[in-house]
């Protein structure tokens, strides 16, 4: 028998034709089975766990099947203690059936350093020591001396701070400084506009201290003072004006981006924004 008759055969074409079959079954039998591995469309939003603690979010993570870890803890002072802080994946994405969320938490007790001896270290060596440490900047205290921004004391909350002293990380420290023989002063830097940190550093960087900081009603947390800007402090960043070295600036703080302008353009921005809320309305209730 030719091969050409054998190929065409009933026998090799009925034997064929199951092949086939056989093969396409166990294709369809393998991607039905990959889809049930997968839960092929059962991807759901996962929920924002975010400010909820661990007793809290069990229960919604075991009723969508999931699982999770805490993988890290951080210590921050305007959020409860034992709070998610971060998720991954982030709130929103989609997740299938087992898939594991990773937490970071707000720790119960904040992380705790030694601190270490910066007397009769340079100001500025002193600050570059506390934050080796995880530690920050106090307020400068500028006490007679013939040394010049030499480090003569060491304060935590008021009180001298000895050398291997545990402490919180992120912990301030107040320095006393010597001021030297003269009665040394120093220019009131313009701190409009500038965040609350960004103000800091630059006392810290001209010698003096944030005083008082006073919040307006756009203010209402925590988080908020974070994202505030200046826009008014006392004194006043007049030419000429001066301050003896470690005096405090007060400033006044807020989200209202309109205080940063003149009085007359603020209010006239404020009354068209007024004017329109009011045509809106009535267009509503039409």
């Amino acid at each position: 028998m030719s091969i050409l008759k054998f190929l065409i055969s009933k026998p090799f074409l009925k034997n064929l034709g199951l092949i086939l079959a056989s093969t396409a079954l166990l294709l369809i039998v393998v991607f039905i089975s990959l889809n049930i591995y997968t839960h092929h469309g059962e991807a759901k939003p996962l929920p924002d766990f975010r400010g909820l603690t661990e007793a809290q979010f069990k229960e919604l993570i075991e009723n969508d099947d999931l699982r999770y870890r805490i993988i890290d803890s951080v210590h921050l002072e305007d959020k409860l203690p034992g709070v998610v802080i971060e998720q991954t994946p982030k709130a929103g994405e989609k997740v299938k059936r087992n898939r594991t969320i990773f937490f970071t938490i707000n720790a119960y007790t904040p992380e705790k350093v030694q601190m270490p001896n910066v007397v009769e270290s340079s100001l500025r060596d002193a600050k570059v020591t506390l934050e080796s440490y995880g530690l920050k900047m106090g307020k400068i205290i500028y006490v007679p001396s013939e040394y010049t921004n030499l480090v003569m004391g060491q304060m935590y909350k008021g009180k001298p701070i000895e050398k291997g002293t545990s402490i919180p990380k992120g912990s301030r420290i107040d320095l006393m400084i010597g001021k030297g023989l003269s009665d040394q002063k120093t220019n009131v830097p313009d701190l409009t506009g500038m965040s609350i940190n960004k103000a800091e550093q630059i006392c810290l960087n001209t010698s003096l201290n944030i005083g008082a900081i006073i919040c307006d009603t756009t203010i209402k947390t925590g988080e908020d003072s974070l994202d505030a800007f200046i826009w008014q402090q006392r004194p006043k960043p007049e030419e000429g004006t001066k301050l003896n070295l470690g005096a405090s600036i007060d400033i006044w703080v807020t989200l209202d981006s309109l205080k940063l302008l003149p009085d007359s353009v603020a209010m006239e921005i404020r009354m068209q924004r007024a004017a329109g809320d009011t045509i809106i309305s009535n267009g509503g209730d039409e």
